[in-house]
């Protein structure tokens, strides 16, 4: 059974890094249907006029047929006032774009979307969106935590203005973004185009999720052995994984773990449970497929910090295949500490940890 709920994206990105040209491109293109999109406020949204057919003071009407809104005070009132329009047939769309300030955590907006009853009912995470800025966003990363922090949480980071820059800085700040978060894919995209084709559909908690979807959701790249030999003399130019981290990198840090036998329930919640109450705040994403002993099929779960999503069980696995997998990325841990944090799960298990910087 498919999930009914209206998925909902959110795009975070530092000031600069390109959301509103983004935004623009995805209010242009029919690939994820009818858009409705929530900034905070038109006037700092710098929507293209050329798109806009009608405006009633809440809500932009699109030539495209999607609209946009700002936040009146609370988001979740304004959540909820666009689907009761849905619902009632007053407004049509597909899917939620909430564009978050360029100094924003998304941390608390996944939040407002799990905790409030209604929301939950009605809506659910489809994934985080982050775009970097190749021109400006090394220095962006190292002078503002708030930018590691929303590269850290992403499903998917756009890399904006590559064409501005030489290929080996675009390298350098890929591979930076790559330890920051080992498991969002990396899309480079000029002035937004083709981007939103890697926008929807990033989630692997919901309803209908296939094998094949669960695994590329929780997939970890391998790291790039290196060669011991090379460039001995040290004449040769740096390459872009020789690239400088600032200090904000080292307080981010992912750990996964892989268990090859089904794990106890309440060995599983005990876990979650001690892990959340003591590093909830650090936790900038948390994302699993478990096995528990007596049930058939796997289930997938997501959390942000302290707050988690109801798990989704799996249909139709492999039953060849009964491999557990749970991927951390945080902030502010040692990787001692997060290596004794993932051991009551497993005596056994080789617990992998890679340090951003």
């Amino acid at each position: 059974m498919t999930d009914q709920r209206v998925p909902v994206t959110l795009l975070t990105g530092f000031l600069g890094a390109g959301k509103t040209t983004l935004l623009n491109s995805v209010l242009t293109d029919s690939t994820g249907g009818r858009v409705a999109v929530i900034v905070n406020e038109f006037g700092e949204a710098g929507l293209d006029h050329d798109l806009i057919t009608e405006s009633t003071g809440e809500i932009v009407l699109m030539s495209s047929g999607c609209l946009c809104c700002s936040v009146r005070g609370d988001l979740a009132r304004t959540m909820l006032g666009l689907i009761d329009k849905r619902a009632s047939g007053k407004l049509q769309f597909d899917r939620v774009v909430i564009e978050t300030t360029g100094l924003a955590d998304p941390g608390p907006i996944v939040q407002t979307l799990v905790n409030d009853r209604d929301l939950k009912r009605t809506t659910r995470l489809d994934g985080v969106v982050t775009i970097a800025d190749a021109a400006n966003g090394m220095t962006t990363l190292d002078t503002q935590f708030e930018a590691v922090s929303q590269a850290a949480g992403a499903d998917v980071i756009i890399l904006s203005k590559t064409d501005v820059v030489e290929p080996e800085a675009v390298a350098a700040i890929e591979t930076r973004l790559r330890g920051l978060n080992p498991t969002a894919p990396i899309v480079r995209a000029i002035r937004g185009e083709n981007a939103h084709q890697h926008m929807w559909g990033l989630s692997g908690v919901r309803n209908g999720v296939t094998q094949t979807e669960a695994l590329d959701w929780l997939q970890m790249p391998k790291p790039t052995p290196s060669d011991p030999l090379q460039n001995l003399s040290g004449l040769a130019p740096k390459s872009a994984d020789s690239a400088s981290f600032s200090p904000h990198d080292n307080r981010i840090r992912s750990a996964s773990i892989v268990l090859d036998k089904p794990l106890e329930g309440h060995v599983l919640d005990d876990w979650l449970t001690d892990f959340v109450a003591l590093r909830g705040p650090n936790l900038l994403r948390v994302k699993g497929l478990v096995f528990l002993q007596g049930i058939e099929a796997p289930f997938v779960f997501h959390g942000v910090q302290h707050i988690f999503d109801d798990p989704v069980p799996i249909k139709d696995w492999d039953q060849n295949d009964q491999t557990s997998r749970i991927i951390i990325i945080a902030r502010d841990m040692s990787e001692n500490r997060l290596r004794r944090c993932l051991k009551p799960l497993s005596k056994d298990a080789e617990i992998a940890v890679t340090n951003a910087g």
